[in-house]
């Protein structure tokens, strides 16, 4: 089992800036991707950035050059960096880690940080 716990969540104005933190524990040896999902009201839960054990990193169209996604060296907490923020990013921040046991693939979501950005 994989335990994730999200912080950094919050309110800004158009322009602003707010950094978001995963903390994993548990089972973490065996994670092979991390990530930041959002989900806006009404709409479907989307992929924002996703980094690799290996330290490749994926990123939405809608977010490259503003987002950056990052994680420390002991590979436990992974941030999301988020500038350059418009009001369309307002969204439920969800933390994902995706760990693989042959054959299959678990998914591991943290609760969810809200990030609310005013125009």
């Amino acid at each position: 089992q994989v335990q994730l716990v999200e912080s950094g969540g919050g309110l800004v104005q158009a322009g602003g800036s707010l950094r978001l933190s995963c903390a994993a524990s548990g089972n973490i040896a065996s994670i092979n991707i991390m990530g930041w999902y959002r989900q806006a009201p009404g709409k479907q839960r989307e992929l924002v950035a996703a980094i690799t054990s290996g330290g490749s990193t994926q990123y939405a169209d809608s977010v490259k050059g503003r987002f950056t996604i990052s994680r420390d060296n002991a590979k436990t907490t992974v941030y999301l960096q988020m500038s350059s923020l418009k009001p369309e990013d307002t969204a439920v921040y969800y933390c994902n880690a995706k760990r693989d046991s042959f054959p299959r693939r678990y998914d591991y979501w943290g609760q969810g940080t809200q990030v609310t950005v005013s125009s």
